[in-house]
């Protein structure tokens, strides 16, 4: 018998969280034995680790509580990892030395496999004086660019992909450049992007006032609040980017406000943290909880739940001291205040199954209820740890019950945090899901609704051969196995056919018990007016959420799959895409038009001849092969290797233009060079650059800088069949789609956020 509900779950579990060789070959046999590994390896930091482990088995078992994928992945392994997802790194100087400084720590994090949170309203403008060297500063977007660069070297190095968030506060004299950053979709692809927003300019917006752009006590400019409020909206609007941070909301309810400040989060916004501020994630499975589903007296199991919390909290307190990091900052932080995020997921699928519409007022309440309950646990829970090991080194009782949350908690856990101290500064959040989510059974991701009822997925064989299963929402699932082919009841809802105002209820009201944050996503119709859609920020602004990040499909963001509720067939998208993917390489015709270009390196004592070939598809012409000649014998063996790489993915068809972005990213340790007025990195960038520019003038891509037109969100179709959805850049397979704020590949799991 396996514990797995769904062949989705085993396969997530033996790509991402099994422990195995080097070679690839099984250490932990079954999902029992990561459970007793992962166990083993948090009861050790215990007085007395063997009356702890099973009690800490019995939590995971059967996917109850689900730490993070780091925690899931590296507890126990000997492997010199962080079980930490999140971290903001140092406040970042102003000046080169000590930007620099920071780009290295950021690099380490990263190599640890560290989500990082950077803001960069500390930098000075671009064109403000630098002292000393009578030059003109060249501002933090171009200081992004190179952690930019950065993040997309430790990635081709084969290290995990790491994700950034980078902030910058809404009175920054770079402000607008930073709003519109992403526009160019060639730019900063490995940052998420949010715009602090302070209460004194949330109000000037309401009363239509003026808004100084300030630095180092100067004021370079003075704008209407509502203008640059709507520039804001109006880049979420079309590029799903920046998001809104309402950092003076999140500052006044932080336990530790007596101590720290806060002006960054991390990649997906659900830990706001300090300077070298670092956290660790897990949730609640509550689709696991539920009593009698879809019965007159189902009901979440809240004795059980109780129980549940306290292990938790106490698992991960020791991750705290069982985890490495990546530096010794950020290990000294994690230990003066012992943060922790306890979170919730399967939210959705645990409301359907007593009966409630996810978005309605009554599951609203019902959330509130359920994390009230889950609060209140964590925290008692956190005091008996205090009595026991010690409360956190910075704990400050008169100072810490006067913040904005630990306001409105119950009087007796207050007065229990009073007389006995608190473990951990913070208890809760609510973290993306999405991979841990399908490791158990495909419950729904965090408090999101069910995103699609069932999808069919192809799988790809051994021997080649791919082959298609469904994959079914967990209490769809249930729902079929009790009552067969019985229709879903009217109070089923999924993401496609939700109110945006309704996510705003469900984020407003699970907010009121959840100390950090919450990564969510408001799905938002393409066809929602510009008004309306500004109404959904403000309305999140209005009911107490400490951000807000939307999703609305167009043609710069591609498109959201949609799954038909009566029928529950297979995902669809909307069937304008532009791109095509061919199922197998094109034959080469005798003859095919191209341009030759000549390439002349500084430095090179010869040229590189660059030719690119196209062939013609329905009146259009694509890039179909390329050839790289030079007489420089050091350069053969790597053009040859371009030549044959390139083509052959030319030859595949697709949205290919990321070849460009690839190539122009590629940085040389030894320098680059300035070439016609532009910095290029390396050779290789420049060859990027020539073949950018045979695409544009062919039609293939739109103009220079926008070398990723489609990707990668773009839809992907087989040759005669309809559109399937975005292609996975990991796996290939189609069905990407948007789950807090990422594009998460349900095949293989993989996510833009990690």
């Amino acid at each position: 018998m396996t514990r797995f509900t769904a062949p989705i779950a085993e396969q997530i579990w033996d790509m991402k969280y099994r422990l195995k060789e080097a070679d690839g070959t099984a250490i932990d046999l079954t999902v029992e034995d990561s459970w007793r590994r992962i166990a083993r390896a948090l009861a050790e930091v215990e007085r007395s680790p063997s009356d702890w482990e099973g009690k800490f088995y019995s939590a995971l078992e059967d996917f109850k509580f689900l730490p993070a994928g780091r925690i899931t992945a590296g507890a126990g392994t000997a492997r010199s990892v962080t079980l930490f997802n999140c971290f903001v790194m140092g406040t970042v100087p102003d000046n080169m030395g000590g930007i620099f400084d920071m780009l290295k720590e950021a690099a380490l994090t990263m190599q640890q496999g560290g989500g990082i949170g950077y803001d960069f309203s500390t930098i000075r403008p671009r064109g403000a004086d630098v002292k000393g060297v009578a030059a003109d500063a060249s501002g933090p977007l171009s200081f992004m660019d190179v952690w930019d660069a950065m993040c997309r070297t430790i990635m081709s190095a084969g290290s995990r992909r790491g994700a950034m968030m980078a902030t910058m506060r809404c009175d920054h004299p770079d402000i607008e450049a930073f709003i519109t950053a992403k526009e160019d979709p060639a730019r900063l692809r490995n940052f998420n992007l949010s715009v602090l927003v302070t209460d004194p300019f949330m109000e000037a917006v309401k009363a239509d006032g003026p808004w100084e752009l300030i630095f180092d006590g100067k004021i370079y400019h003075t704008v209407q609040a509502r203008d640059l409020w709507n520039k804001i909206m109006r880049a979420t609007y079309d590029y799903a980017e920046p998001g809104v941070i309402f950092i003076d909301r999140i500052n006044a309810m932080n336990n530790l406000n007596y101590c720290e400040t806060i002006a960054a989060t991390n990649p997906c916004g659900e830990q706001p943290l300090p300077p070298y501020g670092a956290c660790l994630l897990g949730s609640i499975n509550l689709a696991r909880l539920v009593k009698d589903p879809f019965e007159g007296g189902a009901d979440l199991d809240e004795d059980q739940l109780d129980d549940l919390v306290a292990t938790a909290v106490r698992m991960m307190d020791n991750v705290v001291d069982a985890s490495r990091f990546p530096l010794e900052a950020q290990a000294q932080e994690a230990q003066a205040k012992r943060r922790i995020g306890l979170g919730v997921t399967g939210l959705a699928d645990a409301l359907l199954m007593v009966g409630m519409r996810y978005g309605s007022e009554e599951a609203a309440r019902q959330t509130e209820r359920w994390l009230q309950r889950i609060a209140r646990a964590a925290y008692l829970a956190s005091v008996d740890l205090a009595k026991e090991k010690g409360a956190f080194p910075l704990f400050d009782a008169d100072q810490f019950l006067a913040s904005g949350h630990m306001g409105d908690m119950d009087d007796d856990v207050r007065a229990s945090i009073a007389k006995h101290g608190v473990r951990n500064a913070l208890l809760t959040s609510i973290a993306p899901t999405g991979t841990i989510s399908l490791y158990a059974g495909n419950v729904s991701s965090g408090i999101e609704p069910v995103f699609a009822y069932s999808y069919t997925r192809k799988v790809l064989q051994k021997d080649g051969s791919r082959t298609e299963e469904e994959v079914v929402d967990y209490a769809v699932q249930m729902w079929r196995e009790k009552f067969g082919d019985k229709d879903l009841p009217d109070y089923f809802v999924n993401a496609q056919t939700l109110a945006p105002l309704d996510h705003v209820r469900m984020q407003a009201a699970a907010q009121k018990w959840i100390d950090s944050s919450i990564s969510k996503t408001i799905n938002c119709p393409e066809d929602i007016s510009f008004e309306a859609f500004k109404d959904v920020y403000m309305e999140a602004y209005e009911t107490g959420c400490k951000g807000c990040t939307t999703y609305r499909p167009n043609d710069v963001t591609g498109s959201v799959l949609s799954v038909s509720e009566e029928t529950e067939k297979a995902p669809e998208v909307d069937s304008g895409a532009d791109v095509v993917y061919i199922s197998e390489p094109l034959d080469r015709p005798q003859a095919l038009e191209g341009n030759t270009y000549k390439l002349k390196w500084p430095d090179s004592e010869h040229a590189i001849y660059i030719t690119v070939n196209d062939v013609v598809i329905n009146g259009h012409r694509r890039p179909f092969e390329v050839f790289i000649n030079s007489k420089n014998m050091e350069h053969f063996a790597w053009t040859v290797a371009l030549t044959r790489m390139i083509s052959a993915v030319f030859r595949r068809g697709g949205d290919v233009s990321f070849v460009v972005e690839e190539l122009k990213a590629v940085f040389d340790p030894r320098g680059g060079a300035w070439m016609q007025g532009k910095y290029i990195p390396s050779i290789l960038a420049a060859i990027g650059g020539v073949i950018e520019r045979h695409l544009v003038t062919i039609g293939f891509i739109e103009g220079e800088g926008m070398g990723l037109k489609a990707d990668p969100q773009a839809e992907a179709m087989a040759v005669g069949e309809r559109p399937r959805g975005p292609a996975c850049p990991s796996c290939g397979e189609f069905g990407m789609k948007m789950v807090e704020g990422c594009m998460t590949c349900p095949s293989c799991g993989h996510s833009k956020c990690g």
